[in-house]
């Protein structure tokens, strides 16, 4: 009972913090190519424009693509627009699923991979803060590799594998049932044998909160692909579950040609531990968002940041 009255407390600290943000110039789009793409409602427009805005700051460059859940008011939109920089906002029911389950983030990802065929695509989440420059993004867009931010600083450790290697590492006593109440995640990475053509693929633990799609790469019927043979391993009901479009977002990316792997000390999840001193991204995951009142912290800096150094 404590934690959860802390945890609210601490949220409504971090929205008050969050409003600052609409004083900070708004974002200079810029046709250039880049798109940066996230799909947020109502409830996180505020926490997005410190995330979108404080990363098109680090990059100077980019337009914003959003998809709305659905939940986004009249007047959200308006907001959007004049603090973006001419928002396009793409309604929910417009994306096509194909083959793939509904929800879970399932029409972000098809929603963006609709647009690679013409731009590179930055997939952001609104819970993620810039603190610096990102120069191996930067780096990354400019040479069309696609990027994930990884999962953990373990993942690190093992780098970019083929499916046998990624089996032999992470679970070398054998797969779970890949039908039984596992995590959907779990299941499928514990059976990447059951996949057609699985030992000529390559698997990273990423993390879909940030991730970048090169420009001409994977497009949705990819996506469809590897969604119909993943279902068929751990079957439709599991696969509908949260968390197989992060699987998805993964596949996609580390079978991309010459992905990057963002470096754990610069770019990672906060887990309520310290964080490093060279960080320059973090993602506030929701076990952990609002501990010891660092999301909060992190917010007031970059909105200083912004309102200090006006975009370039």
């Amino acid at each position: 009972m404590i934690a959860r009255l802390f945890r609210a407390v601490e949220a409504r600290r971090h929205r008050w913090t969050a409003r600052r943000v609409l004083a900070a110039p708004p974002i200079a789009a810029r046709d250039d190519g880049v798109l940066l793409f996230s799909m947020i409602g109502t409830r996180v427009v505020l926490p997005y424009l410190v995330a979108v805005k404080s990363l098109h700051a680090a990059l100077g460059r980019g337009r914003v693509v959003l998809l709305d859940d659905g939940s986004l008011t009249a007047a959200d939109r308006a907001l959007l627009d004049r603090q973006c920089g001419g928002a396009e906002i793409v309604p929910i029911a417009a994306v096509a699923r194909g083959a793939c389950p509904q929800g879970g983030c399932w029409e972000r990802l098809l929603a963006l991979l609709g647009r690679t065929g013409d731009h590179y695509v930055v997939q952001l989440d609104s819970d993620t803060v810039t603190l610096g420059p990102v120069p191996e993004v930067a780096a990354a867009i400019a040479a069309n590799r696609s990027f994930t931010l990884l999962g953990d600083a373990g993942v690190e450790r093992h780098g970019l594998l083929d499916l046998p290697g990624f089996l032999a590492a992470y679970h070398p006593q054998g797969g779970v049932d890949p039908r039984g109440p596992a995590h959907v995640q779990r299941a499928i990475e514990s059976n990447w044998d059951r996949l057609p053509d699985w030992r000529d693929a390559r698997y990273v633990r990423g993390c879909a909160g940030f991730a970048g799609f090169a420009r001409g790469g994977f497009g949705a019927e990819a996506a469809e692909r590897f969604s119909r043979a993943a279902e068929a391993v751990v079957g439709a009901a599991s696969w509908a579950r949260w968390g197989s479009e992060q699987v998805a977002s993964n596949f996609l990316i580390a079978n991309s040609a010459d992905p990057v792997l963002l470096p754990y000390a610069r770019y990672s999840n906060y887990w309520a531990e310290p964080v490093a001193p060279d960080a320059r991204f973090l993602h506030f995951v929701g076990t952990h968002r609002y501990a010891r009142g660092e999301y909060r912290r992190r917010t007031a800096a970059a909105i200083a940041a912004l309102s200090c150094s006006p975009e370039r």
